[in-house]
């Protein structure tokens, strides 16, 4: 029965355009990994499983990506299925479908693309990871007032500032090598729902498409969608903090602020207004990443309240969304990173507002609980007073100011100017603050140092990732050939014409 023009065009090329791009390698691998496996437990003959091979092995990419869709057959696994029907006997070619389904295939495939788009997330929190080490690196010393609710509160550094923003990104990459693992096994050989009654190889199927395992449950292999949910929030999760990231660092290149300059390359000019530098990189960022949070959340939504098992609400009309989601999320990153990478800080202008508003306050009543004995409330409602005046009042005053109001509270200070001085003083601020996580120069050091440990292992992680797929790829393809002939001699392979059921 003909498809009606309307189901053709509002759906059915639409999906047969976005899975002859992105999903028509990982169906040729599962092709290639299910004959094998078949024709190894004896399921497929030998000579049918050459044939097969050939077949499979003849399908020219490039033609199936050219191909138009005409409304003759349903999808993209009809059409492969045809092409391969048409380079050997359509008999044989049946035989390719023996135990699986399209449940089964589907499943496998979605987790196949997810597995890369993961992998290039953990790659874009890499990047950026490295870009602001390296930026801390340079910046151990470099004083600026950190802002709370928008103003400004206690000073710190450039460093403990960023290595602030890397601790939330080492756990993006945590997340996300989780739902890796998640993801990275095989639903193939679930077939329809249940299984099969073939003596199949799940095992074998599995290992042959890089994954860590086969899924469990039959039912759930088609049924749940934790796996993506789980990449989803991960996902989600690291794009607002890299949204929020990346507005601090609007606000800095601001003239009025003043912070930072990206370099020419991630800036352009106004039409009619030459002066401009506008920081566009980072805009398009911020961009990026509220589309992919928009996207994440919409994936959670189109999944939400389907059906517990296989339907069409959770395949192709999803998958060009999961697409588009993760990678406008991996642009983002990517394009955050390399802004970061080549952007260049004022640190005199940072220096010159690092004791402005009297920001070092916290550290005078500190001072006045350590060296003078007086209660903290006490401290902090002097520092209130001298933090009032402390921008335009010399310093042998606000030392009689911290007397005086000692005094009225009934305790006896004795300092000098040079005491006051030193209490308000940035560098003494910084410098003293030691505790762990904190923005001593030594301390945030030592938590680079760490930070770029961190960053070896998730890189080599991501490389192992990507190496054991590139084994199970070659293993296919070697396999593969040695049923197709190519490489049949000297491999030992046992020649028999079963015939298949």
């Amino acid at each position: 029965m003909p498809f009606d023009p309307e189901y053709i065009r509002t759906v059915l090329r639409e999906n047969f355009e976005d899975a002859k791009t992105r999903l028509f390698e990982p169906l040729m691998a599962i092709h290639a990994a299910h004959l094998v496996m078949l024709t190894e437990r004896g399921i497929v003959s030998r000579r049918d499983a050459g044939a097969l091979a050939r077949a499979i092995g003849a399908v020219d990419p490039d033609a199936v990506r050219r191909a138009t869709y005409d409304g003759s057959c349903e999808d993209l696994f009809f059409f492969v299925d045809r092409v391969i029907a048409g380079a050997c006997d359509a008999d044989v070619a049946g035989r390719l479908h023996t135990a699986r389904s399209r449940n089964d295939i589907d499943m496998t495939m979605y987790r196949m693309r997810l597995r890369d788009e993961i992998l290039a997330l953990v790659d874009g929190t890499i990047a950026l990871r490295r870009a602001l080490l390296d930026l801390a690196a340079a910046h151990r010393e470099t004083i600026f007032p950190a802002h709370t609710h928008t103003q400004p509160a206690q000073p710190t550094t450039v460093a403990h500032y960023l290595l602030a923003v890397v601790e939330p990104l080492e756990r993006d990459a945590t997340r996300l090598l989780a739902a890796y693992e998640t993801t990275n096994r095989c639903p193939l050989g679930a077939c329809a729902i249940t299984g099969t009654g073939f003596d199949i190889d799940r095992a074998r199927t599995s290992a042959l498409l890089g994954f860590a395992a086969p899924t469990g449950n039959t039912y759930a292999s088609i049924a749940a969608v934790d796996y993506l949910l789980e990449a989803a929030a991960a996902a989600g999760v690291s794009l607002v903090g890299l949204g929020r990231f990346v507005q601090d660092m609007l606000l800095w290149s601001t003239v009025e602020v003043g912070y930072l300059r990206l370099d020419d390359g991630f800036v352009q000019t106004s039409s009619i207004m030459p002066q401009k530098r506008n920081p566009v990189a980072l805009e398009h960022a911020r961009g990026l990443a509220s589309k992919g949070v928009a996207g994440m959340q919409a994936i959670a939504s189109t999944l939400h309240n389907t059906p517990f098992g296989d339907i069409v609400d959770t395949e192709d009309d999803l998958q060009p969304l999961v697409a588009a989601a993760f990678r406008d999320a991996a642009r983002a990153l990517t394009l955050t990173a390399a802004a970061m990478a080549h952007a260049g800080l004022d640190v005199e202008r940072m220096r010159s507002r690092a004791t402005l508003g009297g920001v070092t306050a916290t550290e005078l009543a500190d001072t006045l609980v350590r060296e003078s004995g007086l209660p903290f409330r006490v401290a902090h409602a002097i520092a209130a007073r001298v933090a009032a005046a402390s921008d335009v009042t010399p310093a042998d005053a606000l030392a009689a100011l911290v007397a005086r109001e000692a005094r009225e509270r009934g305790y006896d200070v004795h300092w000098s100017g040079r005491d006051v001085t030193r209490a308000l003083g940035a560098d003494e601020f910084v410098a003293v603050r030691r505790t762990p996580g904190g923005p001593a120069p030594e301390v945030t050091a030592a938590a680079i140092e760490a930070a770029r440990h961190n960053l070896a292992r998730d890189e080599a992680t991501v490389t192992t990732a990507r190496d054991d797929l590139a084994r199970a790829a070659a293993a296919r393809d070697r396999a593969l050939q040695d049923l197709s002939g190519v490489r049949s001699q000297g491999t030992g392979a046992r020649k028999d014409d079963t015939a298949s059921p």
